[in-house]
């Protein structure tokens, strides 16, 4: 195994993945990181995450940014390209490599903008991770592309708008980048906080495994399963149980929001929805005419709850992210699509 690192290793700096200059300096620690990062997801060249572009010429340079490593640094300017676009035409194959995070580019990051327009300024060494785990659209978005409309009017014109995956940054930031669609009137939690040592992504991840070191966790939790954590004694989902992990909370309320998704677009849209974890992610549900197809029966406020469904959805991390951002917008797109159709929800507590 170790013969084979050293051979991984030398290929990856001919490649231009580490540095060959720190690559002549290799030592045993270095060769354990490699061997943890090949097992990574971000090292994954197998995962849909980077063969999705597989016979295509080029991989598209909205979704080159954080789908391949050079197109990481063509598009912040690491490679002395111009920054905010992608110069270059980025190969598929590429995978999230040392180099990402191991230059001077991303040690230099002041600032990472997110979909909403936002900004987090001075990220150290949660840059590169807040550049890619933002997601690609924003409640901003979805505001937008509702404005105007009568709320309970179905539209031709809408469609879905979709938060695409691993939005942990946005959910981790809350209020403060927006990834969520956040109903007027009501106040969204911040930035979660956690205990000063477990502040950047890297205190909670290791960074090269991506893995959560749940040892660490059970010193404070007393639990080695990181869903069973629950730090508040407050029913947010009406079920009168407080001793579940706040995990159960978050996943019972995503289930009430589809129940009142799928009740309100047969009460008031008219087409019953269904909800597959794929493209087109909404469609309309077996029975009805288009079956199968994506969903076209949208008003206003039908495509806010399911955005903010699909937001909570896309981070599985979301219960140790920022737990009540998530629980708010699941409690208020319940609400909201309840007060339409009439129907009655047993619901807890909304998170403050």
């Amino acid at each position: 195994m170790h013969a084979l690192i050293l051979r991984t290793g030398m290929l990856l700096a001919i490649l231009g993945v580490i540095p060959n200059a720190a690559w002549a300096q290799q030592s045993e620690p270095d060769v354990s990181i490699v061997e943890q990062w090949l097992g990574s997801q971000h090292a994954d060249a197998q995962s849909p995450s980077f063969r999705h572009w597989e016979g295509e010429r080029a991989v598209p340079g909205t979704c080159a940014m954080c789908h391949s490593g050079e197109g990481f640094r063509d598009y912040h300017g690491f490679d002395g390209s111009v920054s905010g676009s992608i110069e270059g035409s980025i190969a598929p194959g590429g995978v999230v490599d040392c180099a990402t995070c191991h230059s001077d580019g991303a040690a230099a990051m002041e600032s990472v903008e997110f979909p909403s327009g936002m900004n987090i300024d001075h990220p150290g060494s949660s840059a590169t991770c807040l550049s890619c785990h933002q997601g690609r659209q924003s409640g901003g978005a979805v505001a937008a592309a509702t404005g105007g409309i009568e709320d309970d009017t179905v539209d031709p014109e809408l469609s879905f708008i979709n938060p695409h995956y691993a939005v942990a940054a946005a959910t981790l930031y809350g209020s403060q980048v927006g990834g969520g669609y956040q109903y007027p009137g009501k106040s969204y939690m911040t930035r979660f906080e956690h205990v000063a040592r477990f502040s950047t992504c890297t205190d909670c991840h290791d960074p090269h495994t991506l893995e959560v070191p749940i040892e660490t966790c059970a010193r404070c939790h007393d639990t080695l399963s990181p869903r069973a954590i629950r730090t508040s004694e407050v029913d947010f989902d009406g079920d009168g149980d407080i001793t579940t992990g706040i995990h159960a909370e978050i996943d019972r309320l995503k289930t009430m929001l589809l129940d009142a998704i799928e009740n309100y677009s047969i009460e008031v849209s008219g087409e019953q929805i269904a909800y597959v974890e794929r493209y087109p992610y909404f469609m309309f549900a077996e029975g009805e005419t288009e079956a199968g197809s994506p969903y076209a029966a949208w008003t206003p406020r039908l495509l806010r709850a399911s955005y903010n469904f699909a937001f909570v959805t896309a981070d599985p991390g979301a219960y140790a992210h920022n737990p009540h951002y998530a629980l708010q917008l699941l409690h208020d797109s319940i609400m909201d699509l309840s007060a339409a159709t009439g129907k009655q929800v047993e619901i807890g507590e909304r998170p403050r």
